[in-house]
């Protein structure tokens, strides 16, 4: 029982439910790990009643919280004041305002920011905490839109090196925004890589998200390119015939996008421009840069210098260097003075061009622009975790726990923020990174969202099985997230596919959190779908299936459409379909997303082909065939009854652009449309639970003949044209 207690008291599971009505006790083991990764010792009975007694005592005789949190009609709780106490506010701008005796409502009505409050006892005990005063609301987008969702490696045009890049991501928003009316453009991660080679290429498992990765950079438009001259000129210009030849490879050739070989040719350009002086206002622009971005940017680049002698890993560098404030660290800090500025630079540079896309974005009527989208996590090697070693929970792994469709769970190999440390601190690592994504952004899309309430925490060295909940403080995480956002004017979106947690979608919406609607999963799962002799509707259990394994980034059990045949079996029917008028309006609703099958694979069975070709579907082929033809029928069916496809309609085509005139009629806030969608592409940019068996991240947008289209034929693209003017001319 102690043991349960102090867990409860650190917020940690003791069971979880996988199921509706069934419950599964943790083993005592996890907890124990779980708490030693919080610096609790509960290995022995004793240790737990000297833990249980140290922190009900330091909860009974704290005056504040670690951080206090107000919003507008919900003042904090200030319980562990006594009668007789006064507070005292130091507010971000340096005004200083008395209090007098403890009115939690007049703290929820201060300006809003990141504040210091003070108390005093009676009896003359004095403490302080970080207070944070949010608005109720994260902004809401401005109107109706529709946009673009597209990884942005995967855009080439006739100037990038071999992969698209923010040059590319800016010429995409200017003419989309101009040509087809779209109000914003959905990213995949732009965050820090691991450096290679090889590289990892998922943009989900980032050595740092606080800064992007200048392998995004467009080399030629960085301004002092055009000032390199002699044998640096004759250097750059042929980089460039290289990196030609690299892009002619992926988009003539058949070649995948190698990031590491683009990597090395942006790398020796940036090199020949990082000696290129500054003139006075850029050098002036970019100490302003070092100056705002402070310490948070010295750690980064400090990082990277490092790793350029010790590696990429740097729980494997000399002892000296593995704590970013070590004597060994300061004493080599100087000698690497050069490399850390041009760390620093090539950040600038990035930061530049993201500034550019997005002033782009809203120079061509775009409402929003750039939505960046927030990785769950960083790598265990990388820069985040070096320079931030106290926030993230050392030997844990964040993941899923096991479910109907994977008992083997889920280990994402990413480690969790301690969310005690974020506490102390006033939340800093998290406001520190939310501030860097928006900086540049009209919306930020928060990859499983439902980590702002919990996570699943997996001990090192054990399966994903012995895992368990870790609690975090919702309202404080989202509090923090509405006065970032308010402050950029940025609107949030939250991935929230998959299992969720009672409570968290309400208090999402409450918060204005944008939910993720994807077509094929609308679905009335509550309503009692047919059963048949191996349990729940096949096509149900299938739909639940794959949202689950795209959510987690796991293997999927479901299959996908292909044309009807007479003598094939009938699975049981499906979960109702949802009406458009039942959806959600406060949402990102699209038909398809990069962990998914691209439509015209949904509706042709290529995707079934593919899953069966690499021996991953959950049963045998003829039934997951059988089950994907009834899906497309039923889908087709709807269609049909909507008078949005003709009746016997049997383009391929055709029936796209019938799925996004479905969303249409949705009350959603946004509709994305994925960009390989618009030009027929079958190939998923991600197949969850491949590695080796396929090019996962590294495929360029691509027509139904898997030919790869530049930026510029896509705008070109009569198919392209058809589909986005469905949309502009229904929104309108």
């Amino acid at each position: 029982m102690g043991r349960a207690r102090l867990a409860r008291l650190h917020g940690i599971a003791t069971s979880y439910e996988p199921a509706a009505g069934r419950s599964v006790q943790i083993a005592g083991d996890t907890v124990v790990a779980v708490l030693a990764a919080l610096g609790v010792d509960a290995s022995t009975p004793h240790a737990v009643r000297t833990a249980l007694a140290a922190c009900e005592d330091g909860r009974s005789a704290a005056l504040l919280p670690r951080t206090v949190v107000a919003r507008p009609g919900r003042p904090p709780d200030l319980a562990g004041l006594p009668a007789g106490s006064v507070l005292r506010v130091e507010t971000e701008a340096g005004a200083t305002q008395d209090l007098g005796a403890p009115d939690p409502a007049a703290l929820a009505g201060l300006p809003l920011g990141i504040h210091t409050l003070h108390a005093r006892a009676p009896d003359g005990r004095a403490a302080q905490a970080p207070l944070i005063v949010a608005p109720d609301r994260v902004p809401a987008p401005p109107g109706r839109s529709h946009g673009f969702l597209v990884q942005l490696y995967s855009l080439l045009s006739r100037q990038s090196w071999g992969m698209g890049d923010l040059g590319d991501l800016a010429d995409l928003a200017a003419w989309s925004g101009r040509a087809l009316g779209t109000g914003f453009v959905q990213l995949n991660p732009l965050h820090a890589a691991v450096p290679g080679p090889p590289t990892d290429p998922s943009p989900y498992r980032p050595s740092s998200r606080r800064f992007p990765d200048p392998v995004h950079l467009r080399i030629p438009h960085i301004p002092e390119y055009a000032q390199l001259t002699g044998a640096a000129r004759v250097a750059a210009d042929g980089l460039g015939a290289r990196a030609a030849a690299l892009r002619a490879g992926v988009l003539e050739g058949g070649a995948l996008i190698d990031r590491d070989a683009v990597w090395a040719l942006k790398r020796e350009a940036l090199e020949l421009l990082w000696k290129v002086p500054l003139s006075p206002g850029r050098r002036a622009a970019y100490c302003d840069f070092l100056a705002a971005q402070g310490r948070a940017l010295e750690d980064h680049a400090t990082w990277c210098a490092i790793a350029e002698r010790h590696g990429p890993d740097w729980r494997g560098w000399p002892a000296g260097l593995r704590d970013p404030r070590a004597e060994g660290v300061a004493r080599l800090r100087p000698r690497l003075l050069d490399r850390i500025d041009f760390h620093c630079r090539l950040a600038w540079y990035t930061d530049q061009q993201l500034s550019d896309a997005q002033r782009a974005a809203r120079e061509a009527g775009m409402g929003i622009g750039l939505v960046h989208d927030l990785a769950v996590g960083v790598h265990p090697s990388g820069a985040d975790t070096w320079a931030q070693q106290d926030a993230f929970a050392a030997g844990m792994s964040i993941g899923a726990p096991p479910d109907a469709f994977n008992a083997r769970g889920q280990d994402w190999g990413l480690p969790p923020w301690r969310p005690d440390a974020l506490a102390a601190t006033g939340y800093a690592p998290y406001r520190g990174l939310l501030r860097g994504l928006l900086r540049h952004a009209g919306a930020l899309r928060i990859d499983h969202v439902m980590g702002l309430f919990r996570l699943w925490w997996v001990p090192e060295g054990r399966p994903p099985t012995e895992g368990t909940y870790v609690r975090y403080d919702g309202e404080a995480m989202l509090s923090v997230l509405a006065l970032e956002a308010h402050r950029a004017g940025a609107a949030v979106i939250g991935e929230d596919l998959g299992t969720v947690e009672p409570g968290v979608r309400e208090a999402l919406a409450e918060r204005g959190v944008l939910g993720t609607s994807v077509l094929w999963f609308e679905r009335d799962y509550g309503s009692g779908a047919a059963q048949d002799a191996d349990g729940p509707g096949a096509a149900e259990e299938a739909g639940r299936a794959e949202v689950l394994a795209a959510e987690a980034g796991g293997p999927g059990a479901a299959a996908t459409p292909e044309p009807a045949r007479e003598a094939a079996p009938q699975p049981a029917a499906p979960a109702r379909i949802l009406a458009p008028d039942e959806w959600r309006g406060d949402c990102l609703a699209t038909v398809t997303t990069h962990d998914l099958p691209p439509t015209a694979a949904r509706l042709s069975g290529a995707d079934v082909a593919l899953r069966e070709r690499l021996g991953l579907l959950a049963g045998p082929p003829e039934r997951e065939r059988a089950r994907a033809r009834y899906e497309r029928a039923e889908w087709l069916g709807e269609l049909v009854r909507r008078g949005l496809l003709p009746e016997g309609a049997a383009d391929e085509e055709a029936a796209v652009r019938a799925v996004h005139r479905f969303l249409l009629r949705t009350p959603a806030r946004m509709i994305g449309v994925w960009l390989p969608d618009a030009v027929g592409d079958r190939r998923p940019q991600n197949l969850p639970g491949t590695w080796d068996e396929y090019p996962n991240w590294r495929l360029p947008v691509a027509g139904p003949d898997g030919r790869p289209h530049t930026l510029e034929e896509l705008a070109a693209s009569p198919r392209l044209h058809a589909l986005m003017r469905e949309l502009s001319d229904g929104l309108r």
